[in-house]
């Protein structure tokens, strides 16, 4: 997958290619989002988490990523200069792999946030449930595959089961 990532390319430009090239692999969106102040994301069909996770997950076995049985694929896109929430999950761990562009990410496991981490394509990192992070846009769009790796089978994580400890936007 080619991104065009520059800074100066608009919003509703770069959620058409990425949505394109995720029709090109057969991925069926269910949800999209681009109303975020960070940027925006899509939500893949919890069906093809597997075909999703051999894709931009090759080095990861499937055992090793299933916590339980529920694993829920997303893209995310972060705007240049932009800041997701510093934040954590009680029902989730995560996986993010950077798609295209250079995102700064922040971990930490406590309310101090952590040093600034540059990734570039390719670059992968893991958070485990409670560490708390956060996805910093830098000077371009930043693309990262994500995908949540729910911890309770019976009472799995949902946008709701994010405790925010700092944001930019007032949420």
């Amino acid at each position: 997958m080619n991104f065009n990532t520059a800074n100066e390319i608009d919003k509703k430009v770069i959620f058409e290619q990425i949505e394109a090239e995720l029709q090109k692999e057969n991925f069926t969106i269910v949800q999209k989002d681009e109303t975020r102040p960070w940027g925006g994301f899509f939500v893949i069909d919890e069906d093809q988490a597997a075909v999703f996770a051999a894709k931009f997950f090759p080095h990861l076995e499937m055992d090793k990523i299933k916590i339980t049985n529920k694993l829920s694929p997303k893209i995310l896109l972060v705007a240049p200069n932009k800041r997701l929430s510093w934040q954590y999950h009680f029902r989730r761990a995560e996986i993010w792999k950077i798609l295209a562009g250079i995102v700064g990410v922040k971990t930490s496991p406590t309310d101090v946030e952590g040093e600034l981490q540059e990734l570039t394509a390719g670059n992968f990192i893991q958070m485990n449930k409670g560490e708390r992070h956060r996805l910093i846009g830098l000077d371009s769009w930043g693309i990262v595959a994500e995908i949540w790796q729910h911890t309770d089978p019976e009472n799995p994580s949902d946008e709701e089961d994010i405790v925010r400890l700092q944001d930019d936007f007032g949420r």
